[in-house]
């Protein structure tokens, strides 16, 4: 059985991990994944605002190293009272017929007995919630643990300096455009900034960078600094839908994409130029194959929609990370193509429990659609700037 140390607003773990509030997910599945002997029948439930224990019967609870929930110790009134003190009273709510207990950062539901006492306690007033004295010998039927003062208006916290592990995190990815399509990106980054070796300095800080299509190797080191990875292309998988694959003269080098994970952003450089020609935007949404590979990337696509038949009349809109499919093609219109089917697979296993995506391009972008209507990626195209022609303004400030 786990045993667990509870830290209002803030964790729930031992001493060899913890579950963080504003933890990345994909940390919290690697330490499923690296204590999978101990922590078995692992179903995902995420919420970004709060840690939730919903059965306590299965694990050991202690606060400031003292246990108040344990196989020898039952979560009632009394105990949670004695164990971290005096509180207001229960409010009860007659929906769930659950009392709920609040502290800062930790709220404890207590259930009846027998619901034949959720009478006595029915308020009749208060949109049917009332603060009550909570019954002696009540047992708490669920645990929360949240920021603030009260869980109904939590919100989700800022990612811990405990959870940046030296890597960059970024904030939001706005996409540059002009009328024709895609120029670049401007990402604001947070990362952990600290004295030499005085870890209590250490706070968050937010900077800004600005990577463009044409942009050279060094432009993107110098600005995002060395990606995760670098994968070299194999094959290029949508020639065949080009106007004439067999034209193409083949590359005695390989196009090449530096992946930044925790940014949910890869960059594709030309092998021969070695300039910026294509960006991938990832959201890491449950059911995509690269789920949990990238840090969900929360980007904002401006759209100018023309309104009417002349170009003076537009309208200015935005698709996010958020966006469904309907919802894009009712702002771009209806591709005028059929989508490339997309069937990814690695080579050790030729299945995929996902399904196949589609792929759908509209202004110098492609967006790749799951099943569920959502978007799993948004590719961007630009045609990348000569050598001769001068970086844009807006990216000096950058470097």
């Amino acid at each position: 059985m786990l045993d667990l140390e509870v830290v209002p607003e803030r964790s729930l773990g031992n001493e060899q991990w913890e579950f963080a509030l504003g933890m990345p997910l994909a940390q919290a599945i690697s330490i499923l994944q690296k204590h999978c002997r101990i922590i078995k029948n692992v179903q995902v439930l995420y919420s970004e605002q709060v840690i939730e224990v919903y059965d306590l019967s299965k694990v050991k609870l202690k606060y400031c190293g003292v246990h108040f929930n344990s196989q020898a110790i039952a979560p009632t009134i009394e105990q949670i009272d004695q164990s971290f003190g005096a509180t207001h009273p229960g409010v009860y709510n007659a929906a769930e017929q659950l009392f709920h207990l609040n502290f800062r950062g930790l709220s404890f539901s207590f259930q009846l007995d027998s619901w034949n006492e959720a009478p006595k306690y029915e308020p009749n007033f208060a949109l049917g919630l009332a603060s009550l004295q909570i019954p002696h010998g009540a047992m708490v039927k669920r645990m929360h643990i949240y920021t603030g003062n009260n869980l109904q208006e939590t919100r989700a916290p800022v990612m811990p300096l405990a959870c940046f592990l030296g890597n960059i995190y970024a904030e939001c990815v706005d996409v540059l455009r002009d009328r024709v399509g895609p120029l670049g990106l401007k990402l604001r980054l947070l990362t952990a900034g600290c004295g030499p070796g005085v870890m209590t300095d250490a706070k968050v800080r937010s900077l800004e960078r600005s990577i463009y299509f044409g942009d050279s190797c060094q432009d993107v080191l110098g600005a995002l600094g060395s990606p995760h990875k670098v994968f070299y292309k194999s094959e290029d998988k949508m020639k065949i839908h080009s106007p004439s694959p067999h034209k193409q003269v083949p590359s005695k080098c390989n196009d090449y994409f530096f992946n930044y994970f925790t940014l949910g952003v890869d960059i594709l450089f030309d092998s021969t130029t070695h300039l910026v020609k294509k960006f991938v935007l990832h959201t890491n949404y449950p059911g995509h194959y690269n789920f949990n590979i990238y840090h969900r990337c929360d980007f904002k696509i401006p759209l100018v929609i023309k309104k009417g038949d002349t170009d003076s009349q537009t309208e200015d809109c935005t698709l996010t990370t958020y966006s469904k499919w309907d919802q894009i093609q009712e702002l771009l219109g209806h591709p005028m193509e059929k989508p490339v089917v997309l069937h990814r697979s690695s080579s050790a296993n030729n299945t995929n429990p996902f399904g196949s995506t589609f792929c759908f391009g509209l202004q110098r972008m492609i967006f790749e659609v799951m099943q569920n209507n959502h978007i799993a990626s948004v590719t961007l195209y630009g045609a990348p700037r000569t050598t001769s022609q001068a970086r844009p303004e807006s990216s000096s400030s950058s470097h």
